[in-house]
């Protein structure tokens, strides 16, 4: 009971996981955001300017200031235009140059007459490039301004600072991060129902006892089946001979008895014939066998004297064995012939080998991979509902350090077990 206490509870590792995940979904979210945040804002930019530029150069009036040859005229005339355009379309600078590059127009009237910046095309066709100029580093586009007969009259240039879009994106960052932080308080509103729904379920036991529970919970089950259909076969016959005996047909009731016997007898010569057998297994067996006749089910059996020891609980090994043959059994209810073959067999290493094989149709080639699934099953629900018992059977037996494998021709489910070292307690 210690252990337990110590142990971190199956709900509190739900908790902590889903929340963990909602933490790293919140985490990429965010980041996804902020880049997408960024490429939009530079996106912007980059229309902005291309749009400004576009447009100052099918001006009219920047034309005829240009084409009039004389820059401090066309100074004079472009720059309150430019600076007007820059205000109102929220840019950093709007630069009209000579078709040679020598600037008429720009924010600091001291570099107006100096060499632009940046590139100028060779081709008559607008260019969009990062360069970093006076003002730093910006985001700029350069369009030609053509006369008529289409020759070059001169060029306009928009741009936006880095630092500008910079401070657009701090400006969009808070939506970003309320978006994020809204995502992580659901990813941990759901951790924490979640949390409530597993305690309701497993209580505070940690997850190694609660699939130990599950465990306990199927070898009872299917153990318990097996001995009522024992009990069952036993109660028939009895009743069979004592009225045999009351008719006076003693000699029948005798043969039935004996063959009664014999049956059982063949069963635990093959059970206690192992030097390392399971009381549990036997039992499991025996009871099996008479659910199997109680069904009209052919019962094949083989058990190697030399099997060494599981390295399983007796809780697990009912569990491994109790459902695997549970599954044979239904599937082999359903088919003509109606066998079912337990096998058992020491492996070269010095292991367990288990197969269960039937006469039902097997799996189909699609479902193969879903078969130890939790919660999958290719048959209806029933009482005691479906798809957990191979599921289980998959994790004690992967637990354990073995490996299970369903085969096809007859369907046949193979278990690996290691030698035994320690056996487990549940």
């Amino acid at each position: 009971m210690a252990h337990a206490r110590s142990a971190s509870s199956t709900a509190s590792r739900v908790f902590l996981v889903l929340l963990v995940a909602a933490l790293v979904i919140g985490a990429l979210v965010a980041v996804f955001l902020v880049v997408e945040a960024q490429r939009a804002t530079h996106a912007e930019a980059e229309r902005v300017t291309a749009a400004t530029a576009q447009t100052l150069a099918a001006s009219p009036v920047v034309r005829e200031a240009l084409e009039s040859g004389d820059q401090a005229s066309a100074t004079n005339m472009l720059e309150p235009y430019a600076l007007d355009v820059v205000d109102t379309a929220d840019l950093d600078f709007v630069t009209v140059m000579t078709p040679d590059g020598v600037r008429v127009t720009h924010p600091d009237l001291d570099r107006i007459g100096e060499k632009y910046l940046g590139t100028i095309p060779t081709d008559r066709v607008p260019l969009t490039e990062v360069f970093t100029g006076t003002l730093g580093p910006s985001v700029r586009t350069i369009v030609p301004v053509l006369a008529s007969d289409g020759t070059v009259r001169g060029w306009v240039s928009a741009g936006v600072t880095i630092e500008s879009i910079s401070d657009t994106l701090l400006r969009r960052l808070p939506l970003s991060l309320a978006i994020t932080a809204a995502l992580v308080a659901l990813g941990a509103l759901g951790a924490w129902a979640a949390r409530r729904v597993t305690r309701r379920i497993a209580g505070d036991l940690p997850p190694g006892q609660v699939r130990d529970a599950v465990s306990s919970y199927e070898s009872l089950r299917t153990l318990g089946d097996a001995l009522r259909a024992q009990t069952h076969e036993h109660g028939n016959r009895m009743h069979t001979a004592v009225a045999l005996l009351e008719l006076g047909r003693s000699a029948e009731a005798i043969e039935i008895l004996t063959e009664t016997s014999r049956q059982s007898q063949s069963l635990v010569d093959q059970v206690t014939a192992r030097r390392a057998g399971d009381p549990a297994i036997g039992a499991l067996l025996l009871g099996k066998a008479s659910q199997a006749k109680e069904r009209g089910i052919d019962w094949r059996i083989r058990i190697e004297p030399d099997t060494p020891a599981s390295p399983l609980s007796p809780v697990d090994s009912v569990a491994v064995l109790g459902n695997l043959v549970d599954n044979a059994m239904d599937a082999a209810a359903g088919s003509a012939e109606r066998w079912v073959s337990v096998v058992l067999e020491p492996t070269p290493d010095g292991g367990i080998s288990l197969e269960v094989s039937d006469s039902g149709p097997g799996v189909p080639s699609d479902l193969v991979d879903r078969v130890f699934e939790a919660g999958f099953s290719t048959k209806p629900a029933g009482v005691h509902g479906r798809g957990v018992g191979l599921a289980l059977v998959r994790s004690v037996v992967v637990g354990a350090g073995g490996s299970v494998e369903l085969r096809s021709d007859p369907t046949t489910f193979r278990v690996i077990l290691p030698a035994a070292r320690r056996r487990r307690t549940a």
